[in-house]
């Protein structure tokens, strides 16, 4: 049902263009001036929380550290994407002058609809003493979703999409969209796409896969494009639905039921957004130690995840001081730990100071998930947002009904 919301919202998002935030003196202020601002102060952060290694870094890292660091009282909400935008939303139309919400994880069509109804504050991130470390050459890192991010997000962290599988169970993994079906044939049940974030990205990879490179998806939004390949991604999709589980009947609506599909042998294969992210399930106990995470031969998305403020936040200054301490050195080195979380750093590793740099040579080598230098090659650049909001209404239309 959340997705039902889509239309709905992108209806409104026109219709509170002309809402415009008014311009903060914050932007003025000094950095010092803005920490003593922060001090003492609550910060209200939207989030996933659908990942206890997250919430764990979250809440016992982060949280005690900006308490010792700053006496800042980090609140932690439940949400995203279209919560958050319909939040923001609501609160623009009944013309509330403070918001509930200071701080969001965002990306991609997230961060579209919030620019669409001046839904966000900045630009910020020059103003980080820590965004001198951001490695801004990386097209990966300095686009969000062919978006320039243009100092209205912050970046956070960057992963690349990983399919995983029991090497116990499955010898060889499928690497393109035929052998994924073959393998379905051979294994009827065993294959599922969850109709959430991680699911649409896989479908761009079949879209990918389909039209045998990239190029066609870059850029701007292109309609022709769109239905040219996905006319083939449902058919492609409507031979593969038979050998689904529950015969494409049903499809989890997030990872974590997958997972858990998955480590009861029911499902063969299951996926993260996060290519480190088996690491930290087998340290779980969820999955096997023979499990393995790849990235397909045809490519999978990479992309990064943001922090952005709202533009209607009563406390700009506490936010943009926990978003310097989330991308500082010591937050961005522990949490790629993939026991810790192995999501990857927005840093450039090499502007760092060497101390720095010899701590990120030390995180511990992943055991289960491939390095990410072996991957590279294979990553993709994320689509325009209007090609996920369009897989989001056209898979619950063709497949989820």
């Amino acid at each position: 049902m959340q997705r039902l919301l889509y239309f709905a919202l992108l209806v409104l998002v026109w219709q509170c263009r002309s809402s415009t935030a008014e311009p903060d003196a914050i932007l003025d202020k000094s950095w010092p001036e803005i920490e003593a601002e922060a001090r003492g102060t609550t910060v209200y952060f939207m989030l996933w929380q659908g990942d206890p290694y997250i919430n764990a870094y979250l809440r016992e890292e982060i949280v005690p550290l900006v308490d010792s660091l700053y006496n800042i009282d980090l609140q932690l909400l439940s949400g995203q994407g279209t919560q958050i935008v319909s939040t923001l939303m609501t609160e623009i139309e009944a013309g509330v002058s403070e918001s509930q919400l200071d701080l969001c994880w965002i990306n991609g069509e997230t961060f579209y609809q919030l620019r669409q109804i001046n839904g966000l504050f900045g630009p910020f991130v020059d103003h980080l003493p820590n965004s001198q470390y951001i490695d801004w050459e990386n097209p990966f890192i300095a686009q969000d979703f062919q978006q320039p991010v243009a100092g209205m997000e912050c970046p956070w962290g960057n992963v690349q999409q990983a399919l995983i599988y029991d090497t116990t169970v499955m010898t060889t993994p499928p690497q393109n969209r035929m052998e994924l079906l073959a393998y379905a044939q051979r294994h009827p049940g065993t294959i599922t796409i969850p109709s959430d974030f991680t699911g649409m990205s896989f479908l761009k990879a079949l879209l990918v896969d389909l039209a045998g490179r990239a190029t066609p998806f870059q850029g701007d939004f292109n309609p022709e494009v769109y239905e040219t390949y996905s006319t083939q991604l449902w058919a492609y999709l409507d031979s593969l639905r038979p050998y689904l589980w529950k015969s494409g009947t049903t499809f989890p609506d997030a990872v974590a039921p997958m997972h858990q599909l998955f480590a009861n042998g029911e499902l063969h294969l299951t996926m993260s957004m996060n290519d480190g992210e088996v690491d930290n399930k087998v340290a779980q106990g969820l999955f096997p130690e023979s499990a393995r995470a790849y990235v397909w031969a045809t490519g999978t998305i990479q992309n990064s995840h943001y922090l952005g403020i709202p533009a209607r936040s009563g406390n700009k200054a506490g936010a943009m001081v926990v978003i310097n301490t989330l991308i500082s050195p010591w937050a961005q080195w522990k949490k790629m730990d993939p026991v810790v979380w192995g999501d990857g750093t927005i840093l450039d590793i090499e502007r760092l100071p060497k101390a720095w740099q010899d701590k990120f040579a030390d995180i511990p080598n992943r055991q289960f998930a491939p390095d990410r230098t072996t991957i590279q090659d294979r990553a993709i650049l994320e689509f325009a947002p209007e090609y996920m909001i369009r897989l989001y209404e056209d898979f619950r239309t063709y497949m989820a009904q």
